[in-house]
């Protein structure tokens, strides 16, 4: 009996640590993000640093973007994001979805900074944004922000 209850000890001791003793990396890079959590936040931390050549990288040829402002293709989204001068930023209430070689992330953003010389409300905005794995790595294909409606 001891010696069953040594044996289950040891095995314990031995696979509860590689639980709780390494912390999750953040990715530091598209290349280092292994899911669709870990794009967005490497792809605002670049908008944020105005890294566009990063940015820019990360856009499919035939991305779409919708805002309230209506609908806006690649060149046009990245001409927004240029605009924008974000201080401080937090991303939560993330939900992500696989499938095959396609991840659909929902989540929230809340902005602090402005955008073409205005202040960006400071709300959480609801986001959407369709990553797709192709030979260079992830890219988005789509992107939806929406505004919160009024209460």
């Amino acid at each position: 009996m001891v010696r069953w209850l040594t044996i289950i000890l040891l095995c314990g001791a031995a696979v509860f640590p590689g639980c709780t003793v390494w912390n999750e990396r953040p990715a530091k890079s598209f290349s280092d993000a292994t899911g669709g959590e870990g794009l967005e936040r490497v792809f605002w931390r670049e908008v944020k640093a105005q890294h566009w050549n990063e940015v820019e990288r990360s856009l499919a040829s035939n991305f779409v973007s919708v805002t309230s402002s209506g609908q806006l293709d690649r060149a046009a989204t990245l001409e927004h994001l240029k605009q924008l001068r974000l201080q401080d930023y937090s991303l939560g209430e993330f939900k992500t979805e696989l499938n095959s070689n396609t991840f659909v992330v929902t989540y929230t953003a809340t902005m602090r900074g402005s955008g073409n010389g205005l202040p960006l409300p400071e709300h959480p905005v609801h986001m959407m944004t369709v990553w797709q794995q192709q030979k260079a790595g992830w890219v988005a294909i789509a992107h939806s922000m929406v505004a919160p409606e009024p209460k």
